[in-house]
């Protein structure tokens, strides 16, 4: 027999298996990949900006330069739009749901339980339903879609490039967050929207991929045809000190009305679901009860970025802000509980702009001598419900510092969002991503990595070679075959094999105990056990309730599978920790 030299690999195959060697182990490259991320990301959001706003051009005759929700008037013929608009989206999800029977994966869930990978099919039908959402006037913004698209296209780059886990995480945060820099034109939002809401930490070597990701896709989008959300809204002066004191009420204000925000939202999506409306009509119900909304203010249609700047360029009394106020919510609520897909991003920051100069215009009418300025007021009403809805304190002062250039409004945004975010955290817990996950029975608070805790379960951990008894055995039984010191813990079940409670060996040595006693009386835990799915950390919090060392692994059956010590669950969460660690400075590449 001839043995033959192995073929050559082809070209490409040498080239691709080169660059993962480079990307594995140098971080320049690394920064190179997220370069080109990001120039994706930001042609996409532009894309999708466009293709959205041209839907509602032709649909609401628009011109070029207008939007939706800055419209004085629309003809109530034109609202019959939003309907017509509900039944394709909810034939659109009728048919993702036949082709997919689990929930979609947005970029934060996919940061934090799947190790940063997010599907291609998945993407396309988050997209798609937002771009329909959003582009028949829906009160939603088009921020999921950005996000979304950015995220899957480097989260598919990198598992092509089969990158480690911890540098797919921040490929999908830094194209994430490239998208909606581009979005905003602002770098800085971006790449804090990524660190705070996409990653869920701030890590070093983060902060390059995911910078150069955000300032690429600004250029790019800038090249071709700049920010479609870019807020320009000019602040009258620098607070003083009464005014951040002030702006410190408002932060505390936007807190308790994101809260409502949120759940009202979710209990709008639980009564449509227990009502009789079948899932495929939710969407063209909620586009009929929009319309009703819409004809009082169209300002409660789409994102709401024509409807803010004009709001404050025209300076509306107190009444009709209040009014509009309550419009818009009630179009995001709406929207939202019947099933249109889309962001509260925008939409949180115009509701902001308004409860900060409602504030404002409160503010002036009980203080005498006291005046805060509507402009300024917006921008920190702007950033402080942003976060108490969305999350991220530093994703929304830069935001507002890279609109205004005004480092005084910016510092009193940021005072106002660390107060709103303190108690959102402290009262509710959760984000409006987390908030909607937390309802579909997920437990996740933020985008941090705790995807490979759920790997970790009882079943893996535990160790099979236990010793057993019947549970009708008596203490002699129980001493003749297991001599003390051979184990310390011996299981017993019962007839049919089901656990039956746990015997420590030195108890069952005791003296004092009737040798023809039943070795069940000096059992413990007969009631206590580990599920074998269970994660480290249930397997943790289990431990610490039940105050014991050890605890049996049982299936659905009651059948005995293997033994858990409570030292040993400890020593791996903590070694896993360690490795996480080093993985997130970097200090494992090689």
């Amino acid at each position: 027999m001839i043995d033959l030299p192995p073929l050559p690999r082809p070209q490409p195959v040498r080239l691709l298996a080169a660059l993962r060697r480079r990307l594995r182990s140098s971080e320049l490259w690394l920064v190179a990949l997220a370069v080109a991320v990001g120039a994706a990301a930001g042609l996409l959001a532009e894309f999708q900006a466009g293709l959205a706003h041209g839907m509602q051009r032709f649909l609401y005759g628009l011109s070029a330069d207008a939007r939706l929700s800055a419209q004085a008037r629309i003809a109530p013929a034109a609202l019959l739009w939003l309907p017509v608009g509900g039944l394709l989206l909810g034939a659109v999800s009728w048919l993702a749901a036949r082709r997919r029977r689990a929930a979609l994966v947005d970029v934060v869930e996919a940061n934090a339980l799947h190790g940063g990978v997010l599907g291609v099919v998945d993407s396309l039908i988050v997209c798609g339903q937002t771009l329909i959402s959003n582009g028949f006037g829906a009160s939603v913004g088009l921020e999921a879609a950005y996000a979304q698209a950015g995220g899957a296209t480097a989260s598919v780059v990198g598992q092509r490039l089969r990158l480690r886990r911890h540098d797919l995480r921040i490929m999908l945060g830094a194209g994430a967050g490239a998208a909606i820099a581009a979005a905003f034109g602002a770098p800085l939002t971006g790449a804090f929207y990524a660190f705070e809401i996409v990653i869920g930490s701030y890590t070093p070597s983060a902060i390059a991929p995911v910078a150069a990701a955000c300032l690429a896709a600004v250029l790019t989008a800038k090249a071709v045809g700049g920010a479609s959300y870019r807020i320009d809204i000019h602040p009258t002066h620098a607070p003083d000190l009464t005014g951040y004191l002030l702006f410190a009420g408002l932060g505390l204000v936007c807190a308790l009305v994101g809260i409502a925000i949120v759940l009202l939202v979710g209990r709008m999506e639980r009564a449509v679901r227990a009502s009789p409306i079948p899932p495929t009509l939710r969407p063209a119900v909620g586009g009929a009860l929009l319309a009703g909304v819409a004809l009082l203010s169209p300002q409660a249609l789409s994102a709401g970025h024509g409807a803010l700047h004009v709001d404050l360029l025209i300076g509306l009394p107190l009444a009709l802000l209040a009014l509009i106020f309550a419009l818009k919510t009630a179009g995001s609520v709406i929207s939202l509980g019947f099933g249109f897909r889309g962001g509260l991003f925008f939409a949180s920051l115009f509701l902001g702009s308004l409860v900060g100069q409602i504030y404002a215009g409160a503010v002036d009418l009980a203080f005498a001598g006291v005046k805060l300025s509507p402009e300024n007021a917006a921008l920190v009403g702007m950033g402080a419900l942003g976060v108490a809805v969305v999350g991220g304190p530093l994703t929304m002062s830069f935001l507002v510092l890279e609109s205004t250039r005004d480092f005084g409004v910016a510092a009193a945004t940021l005072a106002a969002a660390l107060i709103a975010s303190t108690v959102v955290r402290e009262r509710f817990g959760y984000s409006f991503s987390t908030w909607r996950l937390h309802l579909r029975g997920e437990t996740i608070r933020s985008a941090r990595d705790v995807g490979w805790m759920r790997t970790l379960t009882a079943e893996r951990m535990m160790r099979r070679d236990v010793q057993r008894l019947p549970d009708d055995a008596t203490v002699a039984d129980f001493r003749r075959r297991i001599p003390l010191g051979s184990t310390s813990r011996v299981i017993l079940e019962d007839a049919a094999g089901r656990y039956a409670g746990l015997v420590i060996t030195a108890q069952a040595y005791a003296e004092g105990l009737d040798p023809e006693a039943p070795v069940a009386s000096v059992a413990i835990s007969q009631d206590l056990a580990l599920s074998p799915d269970m994660d480290v950390a249930a397997v943790m919090r289990t431990f610490e309730a039940t105050e014991t060392e050890e605890l049996p692994v049982i299936d659905a059956d009651r059948r005995v599978l293997g033994l858990l010590a409570e030292a040993y669950a400890t020593r791996r969460y903590a070694h896993e920790l360690e490795r996480r660690h080093l993985e997130l400075f970097g200090e494992a590449r090689s």
